[in-house]
């Protein structure tokens, strides 16, 4: 009970001081909402609602459901120690880690289906019942000294003889992820990748989506990138492998196309297949289309590009049974929903229509599914967390449909969210999120914060982060100016491209501009201005330090990239550095980055405090990134701090080490901006 009790006593507490302003702790409190699926009539929502204790760092999950004719909401529980990992119909399955568990009245009684499940994630059953298919690692190649030699358990060796030895935070153990397929009447499962040195799910995050049942459940699809070593490190070529369970055969259905495939679906007749594919091996922040293929033979039939000559990037889709797609894509600083109508004969060459189905300061984050006229999504702000909404599908208007956390919101005074454009040096318009903290007050002079986001191609949208919280930020008195910088999607192909091998060049100038455009207004404190961000955030962090001619009083850079030539020789994907940068510094096609683009070559002009953030198991951007740059700082005389997370990735991940970020960082603004 005390992971339900403790945010219930903060409200307690804030309610005799209404309206007061978000902290660090409430963040921690709010509920997480997800969709977990719809009942196949529409008038039924299942979601979660995680939350966290921050004082013990653990969480507890909610389940719910919600008539959405009645809009009455109840609890529901699934049998103890078992996690549902299917909804089919009335036809639930769950298990509890060894065994899989099915129950034909919505999760009321269970009885055992399976056997088996020792050590499986990912676990999906056929349509027809008859099959489940799992995901489970097995050892392929061994690596570590204590599987080389059984003689030596207490050796700590591991032993790499090619790339890549590790990936986002961990090292490679010589394990993969395979996907096995039992047949519930014979008993046994199968290893339909044996003996193959590769991975699905994809790593570092791929999940459930990356193997989906074809709906006459005669084979199934699954995600792989079937490379190895240095050529895994270079590419992004994933592909859909469909596995015949009768023919016992794997045919590649995307061969040919060089870039990332992923998020296969079936229509709901099943018919066709949908999937989003890239065009170009080794791009990751490539154009994400949506492809779809006629069943009889997807590698060689009629296939369309349905968003071919739509200018953007597709998110995340669903089907619907009219047999149309809905996508979520990045749109103009938010993230709206689209339809896409797909034709019943895809051998005709016009395009498919594609309409936008809402418009708004939002982010439509997720698609649960198809309700009664309408459409389930989550979506946030950037003063709200998740929570779930339908969209009408003829007119596109919303409502909410779960409130988790209206008790913290209504508790709290939040400040104004407006976008302004930016002209830029070229004559373009830039558009730019001002966040304001509460009680705004325009007569009064404020400290302004420039944000740099990362990605580098990530949009700066209506998010609501956890760790890089405008609310949270604003509430603390500051201004916070996002510039949409070259790099960024949701304003066309060419913009979002523009930023590859042009990281120090145009999109500093974009930041600049931004945060000179905003300082004219008389509001903003000129002698109080700081710049932050992580990951290419933090790189720009870096390299504004060395060019920003006195505008800065104070950076913070969180898992940034400080120098580039040690970053390529310690980075994992380096398909992102050999696209992005132009490749390894010992060519001369890469020497613009290395020399005018590499933050490390402009220390000498640093003269600002600036504190440094660095997770110690972050393999995108490795520890001796944080440190060089403090080691620097330090040597130079000039007022700086480290923070170093031992047991974090390129996030922070942990409630404690969190709530420890946020009170580090308003603690350091207040040192250098006050």
């Amino acid at each position: 009970m005390r992971n339900i009790i403790i945010p219930v006593l903060l409200l307690a507490s804030l309610g005799v001081n209404a309206q007061s302003r978000m902290t660090p702790e409430m963040l921690w409190s709010l509920k997480r909402v997800s969709g977990e699926g719809i009942s196949p009539n529409g008038d039924r929502i299942y979601y979660a609602a995680k939350q966290y204790d921050w004082h013990t760092e653990k969480s507890s999950t909610t389940h719910y459901v919600i008539n959405t004719t009645t809009g009455e909401k109840k609890e529901y529980k699934v049998a103890e120690g078992k996690d549902i990992v299917q909804r089919d119909n009335n036809t639930w399955y769950a298990s509890d880690g060894k065994t899989l568990f099915v129950s034909m009245d919505n999760g009321r009684t269970w009885k055992s289906f399976y056997n088996g499940l020792q050590d499986a994630e990912n676990i999906k059953v056929s349509p027809n019942g008859r099959y489940i298919a799992f995901t489970k690692d097995v050892m392929v190649t061994p690596m570590l000294g204590k599987d080389l030699y059984p003689d030596l358990p207490k050796t700590t060796v591991q032993i790499y003889t090619d790339l890549s030895y590790r990936h986002w935070d961990n090292w490679e153990d010589g394990k993969y992820s395979h996907v096995f397929i039992a047949d519930v009447k014979k008993g046994k499962a199968i290893d339909i990748m044996a003996d193959e040195p590769y991975d699905c799910p994809q790593k570092p995050f791929g999940g459930a989506e990356d193997l989906v049942w074809r709906p006459n459940s005669k084979g199934l699809v699954y995600v792989c990138k079937k490379k190895t070593g240095k050529e895994y490190a270079i590419s992004t070529n994933t592909d859909l492998y469909y596995y015949d369970v009768v023919a016992h055969r794997t045919i590649n259905w995307t061969a040919g196309m060089p870039g990332y495939d992923t998020q296969p679906a079936f229509s709901p007749d099943g018919r066709r297949i949908a999937w989003l594919s890239m065009a170009h091996d080794g791009y990751e922040s490539d154009k994400n289309n949506i492809m779809v293929a006629e069943l009889d033979a997807p590698s060689s039939a009629w296939k369309i590009n349905v968003t071919d000559n739509w200018d953007g990037t597709v998110d995340g889709f669903t089907w619907v049974n009219n047999g149309n797609i809905y996508f979520a894509a990045p749109w103009k600083g938010t993230k709206q929903l689209f339809e896409a109508y797909i034709p019943s004969n895809i051998k005709q060459t016009t395009q498919p229509e594609i309409r936008q189905a809402t418009d708004g300061q939002f982010d439509i984050t997720g698609i649960v599914g198809e309700g009664k006229d309408e459409m389930i999504v989550t979506r946030c702000d950037m003063n709200h967390a998740n929570e779930i909404y339908a969209v009408n599908r003829k007119d596109g208007s919303m409502h909410q449909v779960t409130h988790e956390n209206d008790d913290i919101y209504n508790s709290i005074k939040m400040g104004k969210i407006e976008m302004r454009k930016v002209t830029l040096k070229d004559g373009k318009k830039m558009s730019t999120w001002v966040i304001y903290p509460p009680d705004f007050n325009p007569h009064k002079k404020y400290a302004t914060l420039l944000y740099c986001q990362g990605g580098p191609q990530s949009e700066v949208s209506q998010f609501y982060s956890f760790r890089w919280n405008f609310q949270l930020m604003a509430a603390n008195d500051y201004i916070i100016v996002a510039p949409n910088r070259h790099g960024l999607p949701g304003f066309g192909t060419k913009w979002n491209e523009e930023i590859s091998k042009d990281w120090g060049g145009t999109p500093m100038q974009d930041y600049l501009a931004a945060i000179d455009d905003v300082s004219q207004e008389s509001y903003v404190d000129k002698s109080r201005l700081g710049c932050i961000g992580a990951s290419y955030g933090g790189y720009s962090v870096y390299m504004l330090a060395g060019m920003h001619e006195g505008r800065f009083k104070s950076f913070i850079a969180h898992d940034g990239l400080f120098d580039l030539k040690s970053w390529y020789g310690t980075t994992e994907e380096l398909w992102f550095a050999n696209w992005d940068i132009g490749g390894p510094y010992w060519q001369s096609a890469a020497a613009k980055s290395y020399d005018k683009f590499n933050p490390s070559n402009f220390v000498n002009k640093w003269d600002a405090p600036i504190m440094i953030v660095q997770g110690g198991i972050d393999y995108r951007v490795p520890i001796e990134q944080g440190l060089e740059a403090f080691q620097a700082a330090q040597l130079r005389g000039i007022k700086s701090k480290l923070l170093y997370y031992p047991n974090e990735n390129h996030w922070v991940l942990h409630a404690q080490n969190g709530i420890a970020w946020h009170r580090e960082f308003f603690k350091w603004l207040k040192e250098t901006l006050h």
